[in-house]
């Protein structure tokens, strides 16, 4: 487990601003200065490259993730078992972990670089434990966050109602204009559902907030769900028409099964 003590975030970021998104985080910090103390977040800009084969060697997958136009931060959250460390997995290595495994303990992070409408995005995924003891741990994480996908497992209600609460700690703890997205996970557990749907879009509407269903096992949504956070940052450094930030989910497939089909 990395630890995220033994992180110095002024060595995470070195760039070339372009746009300003929120205080605190990425730093203005040409080579020379790499060592002065900024307290202004940015997004920044770097030369392009190509995208990184899935064949090459990770040292040289590490160096096209050095190559990028926009920087975000992006929290994982929600109660603990809703998937969140599965969705990383099969976000950032195109696998599911299947079986038992062992809870997050604490808070990692992971990078990937994404490519949207030409411009590509270098985002920093945090993986949060959702157990009560911890939340302390990542409350301290909330504030430089520039996006926040919050999930619910469509097969445990508890993990459902208590979004709520999940959403009062976003509102107490991190800044007002943070990217929110809510994802119902586990989409492909048809039979074990206990959570409809329209649920999840009425909530998101009362929050105001983007929604999708997603499957960390299929790998149902979970690119677009990362695409359009990646959207809303490339929006926030660069203003452009609200439609391009459309939630673009991909056409649901429900297993088949002898109950009738959930809306």
């Amino acid at each position: 487990m990395w630890n995220p003590n033994t992180v110095d975030n002024r060595q995470l970021e070195k760039r070339v601003v372009v746009g300003r998104v929120r205080p605190t985080w990425a730093r203005n910090l040409p080579e020379a200065r790499e060592d002065e103390d900024k307290s202004d977040q940015e997004v920044g800009v770097m030369p392009h490259s190509e995208p990184p084969s899935p064949t090459e060697p990770w040292e040289q997958q590490a160096k096209h993730e050095d190559k990028y136009d926009v920087f975000g931060k992006v929290m994982l959250l929600g109660d603990s078992g809703v998937g969140k460390t599965c969705m990383l997995v099969r976000f950032r290595d195109g696998t599911f972990l299947s079986g038992n495994y062992i809870s997050t303990v604490g808070i990692d992070f992971r990078n990937k670089v994404v490519t949207v409408d030409g411009i590509k995005v270098k985002l920093q995924i945090w993986d949060t434990a959702g157990q009560e003891r911890f939340r302390s741990v990542t409350h301290a994480y909330y504030r430089d966050a520039h996006a926040l996908l919050l999930l619910y497992d469509v097969t445990n209600k508890t993990s459902f109602d208590n979004i709520r609460a999940w959403l009062g700690e976003i509102r107490e703890y991190a800044q007002d204009d943070v990217v929110i997205m809510l994802l119902g996970n586990k989409s492909d557990s048809g039979l074990e559902r206990a959570v409809r749907r329209e649920e999840g879009q009425r909530l998101a509407r009362e929050y105001q907030v983007a929604f999708m269903e997603t499957s960390a096992k299929t790998g149902l949504n979970v690119e677009a769900a990362f695409a359009h956070v990646a959207r809303s940052l490339v929006a926030k450094a660069n203003p452009v028409d609200p439609s391009r930030l459309a939630v673009r989910a991909q056409p649901t497939q429900e297993p088949k099964s002898s109950c009738p089909p959930c809306l």
